[in-house]
């Protein structure tokens, strides 16, 4: 089987199975061209036909022939948007810098807005940044390109008084993968369930062109953000959102990143970047934490890596290198693609940050899926692919270790009932999410701020899927019919519950619903984290109620905790 291994936690694919995994989701997810009376041989569309046909550009209107009604002024023009039902107008395709990171801007710091008094389309979502083509994700589908930071915002047609929180949406992707297009994550059904709030998605550089060390080369001083662009581009969309999103109805001081995987570690990490806090009061973190960093020796080798292969020895020469020959070699070599631990925007130890009180007045909410890595493991081609995978990498890994921590990771392993690829995914979802997880809500709260943590445990239909990485996405966004991960329909009361609680956090602080406030009449008391009975939210299906974590045994205290010193493993 071909292994890709582009980033820690991601891209560990058989090309063929994903291949056919995506042509199903063109087949289930995406809406198929209408096959004519007269031509039953039509194709459907693939998925990735779906995707670029649903792509356009934004034009300037001239003529001031638009819809003042749909129109909304910001600093850098007016955008009109469109209506998605007689409920929700959605702007699309809004840039959120001056100029786009083309040409001499490649690998430069987000350039802002400038005041522009023109009027635009705000139709199409941007493209989708330059990414592999092999990919688990439709959002990467879309057509691609450098010029990738435009961000959507979704509010409700109803005139409204009332300044309305604002959540922030970044998506996740291994640091390399995804973009705002991705269907499951479009806001429309979510913003018209809950007109209470407005909704904004943020597009940033992916892969070697947002998280690329380059200031150790003979010309890189030129360039001494290339190793976390990635996250400029998030807060300078944040910028935007603070300065322009009360235009749309919203309130700049009530502002809730949240995000899944990448984007959960993202959302954790911008925190820690100063300057930062102004932008965003909460955090919403699904699976993902400050765990998905490398450090800058790490981020060092992975260029060295790349740049041995192409035959560079200079940015120079690397900016002469054609972009499908950076995605084709980047592909085959194991790079360790993540924000960088610089010392610069992200500190050396981002759990001592949150411990000495850095976040203490940003609310957290955080939690991941029972199963994660069977996530993984499916899309890797099944239990024998996988278990290859894990059984190599376990010994990489804890070649790295102590005598001690070897013992305990072997002590831990061992106990894990069932097969092989069993104890690998319960290892991982340790080491990459659990533990990490655990770790933060402890570090937040010895620091002096508040998180709220959750177990989401509901599983897939999909055979070993179980309540793996991603499944709750759908649930999120209000999108049952995007079921290649989930493989069925959640229960509705369940899933506009867990929605209602997202909300009310966005709004208040606390996740906590009242009966009043519940869509079925329940109160549903989220207890905060604490260091002593260290409880939990347990989103299960038919049961959202609170745990300690002793009952739960989320984590390995003595065998796994420690493995986030390690970070992603």
């Amino acid at each position: 089987m071909k292994k890709i291994m582009r980033s820690t936690f991601g891209r560990l694919f058989n090309k063929n199975w994903m291949l056919a995994a995506l042509l199903i989701c063109g087949l289930i997810v995406l809406n198929s061209c209408a096959v004519k009376d007269d031509n039953p041989v039509q194709k459907p569309q693939t998925a990735e036909e779906k995707m670029k046909s649903l792509y356009g550009e934004n034009k300037e209107i001239t003529n001031g022939d638009f819809d003042q009604s749909l129109a909304v002024k910001c600093i850098n023009g007016t955008f009109v948007g469109k209506k998605t039902d007689d409920h929700v107008i959605a702007f699309k395709g809004i840039p959120f810098v001056g100029k786009q990171p083309v040409g001499d801007l490649r690998w430069k710091a987000p350039v802002d807005i400038v005041p522009d008094d023109g009027v635009y389309e705000a139709y199409y979502n941007g493209k989708a940044p330059r990414q592999d083509g092999n990919t688990t994700q439709l959002g990467g589908l879309y057509p691609q390109g450098e010029d990738c930071l435009y961000l959507n915002v979704w509010k409700s047609a109803e005139a409204s008084t009332v300044k309305k929180p604002v959540m922030v949406w970044i998506h996740g992707g291994a640091f390399e993968i995804g973009g705002t297009s991705e269907p499951r994550e479009e806001c429309t059904n979510f913003v018209k369930e809950n007109p209470d709030v407005i909704l904004v998605s943020i597009e940033y550089r992916l892969g070697i062109f947002g998280f690329f060390h380059l200031s150790h080369l003979p010309d890189g001083k030129d360039y001494p953000d290339a190793q976390n662009l990635g996250l400029l581009d998030q807060i300078m969309g944040l910028k935007w959102v603070h300065e322009n999103i009360a235009a749309f109805g919203g309130d700049p001081e009530n502002v809730t990143i949240f995000g899944q995987s990448a984007g959960g570690g993202s959302v954790t990490v911008l925190p820690l970047v100063e300057g930062s806090h102004k932008y965003f009061k909460k955090v919403i973190a699904q699976s993902g934490s400050p765990v998905f960093t490398r450090s800058s020796e790490q981020a060092i080798d992975c260029t060295n890596k790349l740049m041995e292969a192409l035959g560079c020895k200079t940015v120079a020469d690397l900016q002469k290198v054609d972009v499908e020959k950076f995605l084709k070699t980047s592909a085959i070599i194991s790079l360790r693609i993540m924000p960088e631990r610089d010392g610069k925007y992200l500190p050396l130890d981002p759990y001592a940050a949150y411990e000495n009180g850095v976040a203490k007045d940003i609310d957290i909410m955080q939690g991941c899926n029972k199963d994660e890595m069977n996530y993984f493991m499916v899309f890797m081609g099944g239990p024998e692919p996988f278990t290859a995978w894990g059984l190599d990498r376990k010994a990489k890994v804890i070649s790295q270790m102590t005598d001690e921590e070897k013992a305990l990771v072997e002590s831990f392993y061992n106990d894990i009932p069932g097969e092989s690829y069993e104890k690998i995914c319960r290892l991982y979802d340790q080491g990459w999410f659990r533990a990490p997880l655990i770790r933060l809500s402890e570090c937040q709260t010895m620091g002096g701020g508040k998180s709220f943590t959750y177990l989401f445990t509901p599983e897939s239909s999909i055979p070993l899927m179980k309540s793996g990485h991603a499944v709750e996405l759908s649930t999120v966004f209000n999108h049952p019919e995007e079921n290649l991960v989930t493989g069925r329909q959640f229960d509705k009361t369940f899933s506009k519950t867990m929605r209602r609680m997202w909300v009310q956090f966005a709004k208040t602080g606390n996740p906590s619903l009242s009966a009043s406030e519940s869509p079925d009449g329940k109160a549903y008391e989220w207890p905060l984290y604490d260091l002593t009975d260290k409880n939990i939210m347990i989103f299960d299906e038919f049961n959202i109620h609170p745990e300690k974590e002793s009952q739960r045994k989320m984590v390995d205290w003595e065998r796994t905790y420690f493995l986030t010193k390690y970070y992603c493993i």
